[in-house]
């Protein structure tokens, strides 16, 4: 059998090698480090666009305050994955549930083969997953729409990502891993992005409270406030889904393109189903149902992409669709105000994406790198692996939850870090009351032409001056 490495790796240092006497690229084949450089900016690009995605949901006062959690998501991240994340989730000594500080501030990370794939060297595995880390948090604070404060969010990001973020990402990718050396499959986060950051919306949306004026029956009276967002980050999500699942394969090969493949065969099919679904009721060919159904999609393929056949990906989007386009309504049965539904595209379709993959995964789809070997699921008659699964995502998404409330409501008694706006700020607007800023400049009415009163937010015409 042919080495994996374009030269036989030597094993000589922690660094992987002595850069002023060898040739550290040596170990590894161009054409892999090219496309994980794309992915990680592919994945780079999908932080953004749920600030987008999140923004065109919400109400206009709330908009650029959901766009600012995205950046600073990415910025508070990556210095925590930098500092100590990488670290604690992808360290070469790792147990079974947490890594250890071998790797602190990147150190030793250089070019000795990854633990997550020997094709390719820690420093660049270091970095895509980052992006991994930075996209989670963003993803789960858009629970705090219409009334989180910013400075606690920042906080949150950064402890949450070093107490739920980094233990279950590494028990599910680092060979250490509980659950990986139990034989659960996992491609490209179903549990540790998806699982956690909708169990922790969930429970972010708990410990803030409902929004002044909701409804349990209907929510509160208002409609996305800009739907051209929502297409908008759609469509940076989809594309940078591309490095997501298809980058997951560590390497540029075939089992990568499969995991495009299917990627983007799934997110289609689940917009054209979310629109049907959404027709047969309103009769109306929703814009939003079509987004709502492509992330739907996107999310239930996650885990599954780098293990499944392309003619399964269309199950994969019809019953992530469904599932998720049907979770949507829980929050009115349980009394969550969940703003941005975010539990049931990312909680739900991921749990229905790692429970689906236990029947379609197939042995000769993994091999298709040259070299990963796995049982396969009920295509190939292991049907334990349902079991596995199933155990996969009741442990990530208890873990994320409970661990989650624990950390809200430790800092809610901390003095400055109270999680929610008074109700003055939340009447007036998170853009306005948090950031001084808005989304778009007519929002700023009152500086050409009256005055605000605070807590009512209503705008004195010239009219009435005169």
């Amino acid at each position: 059998m042919a080495s994996l490495y374009a030269i036989p790796y030597n094993g000589t240092t922690m660094t992987g090698c002595d850069s002023l006497t060898e040739n550290c690229n040596q170990y590894y084949e161009s054409g892999d480090i090219a496309w994980m450089l794309t992915s990680s900016a592919l994945v780079l690009l999908m932080i953004p666009g749920v600030g987008f995605f999140y923004s065109g949901l919400a109400r206009r006062k709330s908009a650029l305050s959901l766009i600012w959690l995205s950046c600073m998501s990415i910025g508070v991240v990556s210095f925590q994955w930098f500092f100590w994340g990488y670290s604690l989730t992808f360290s070469h000594t790792a147990n079974s549930f947490i890594g250890d500080l071998e790797n602190i501030g990147f150190r030793n990370v250089l070019a000795a083969p990854s633990v997550g794939s020997p094709r390719i060297p820690d420093l660049l595995f270091a970095i895509y997953q980052g992006m991994f880390a930075a996209i989670t948090p963003a993803l789960a604070i858009g629970a705090a729409a219409d009334r989180g404060r910013m400075l606690p969010c920042i906080v949150f990001m950064f402890i949450w990502s070093t107490i739920i973020y980094d233990p279950i990402a590494c028990w599910t990718w680092n060979p250490a891993g509980w659950t990986f050396k139990m034989g659960g499959l996992d491609f490209a986060g179903g549990t540790p992005v998806h699982i956690s950051s909708g169990a922790a919306a969930l429970a972010y949306s708990i410990m803030l409270g409902k929004r002044r004026g909701y409804n349990d029956v209907s929510g509160l009276p208002y409609r996305p406030h800009n739907v051209t967002h929502i297409v908008l980050g759609t469509v940076f999500l989809w594309v940078g889904w591309f490095g997501f699942n298809g980058g997951s394969a560590l390497a540029a090969n075939m089992r990568a393109v499969m995991a495009c493949v299917v990627t983007h065969l799934a997110a289609s099919v689940g917009g054209v189903t979310w629109v049907l679904l959404d027709y047969r009721l309103e009769r109306k060919w929703s814009t939003v149902g079509f987004c709502s159904g492509a992330v739907s999609g996107l999310v239930a393929i996650t885990p599954a992409s780098g293990f499944v056949p392309a003619w399964s990906a269309v199950i994969f989007g019809v019953v992530g669709a469904v599932c998720c386009n049907y979770a949507t309504k829980l929050k009115y049965v349980v009394g969550v105000d969940d703003a941005l539904d975010i539990f049931a595209e990312h909680g739900v379709g991921g749990i229905v994406g790692n429970l689906l993959t236990s029947f379609f995964a197939a042995d000769y789809i993994a091999h298709l790198d040259g070299f990963s070997v796995i049982p396969g699921g009920w295509l190939n008659g292991h049907y334990i692996q349902l079991a596995y699964q199933l155990a996969d995502c009741v442990t990530g998404f208890s873990y994320s939850f409970f661990g989650t409330c624990i950390i809200l409501f430790l800092m809610n008694l901390i003095p400055g870090l109270s999680l929610r706006v008074d109700m003055q700020e939340e009447e007036l607007g998170l853009d306005e009351a948090q950031i001084g800023e808005f989304a778009y400049d007519y929002v700023e009415l009152r500086r050409e032409f009256g005055d605000v009163i605070f807590g009512e937010a209503k705008v004195r015409s010239v009219e009435q001056e005169s």
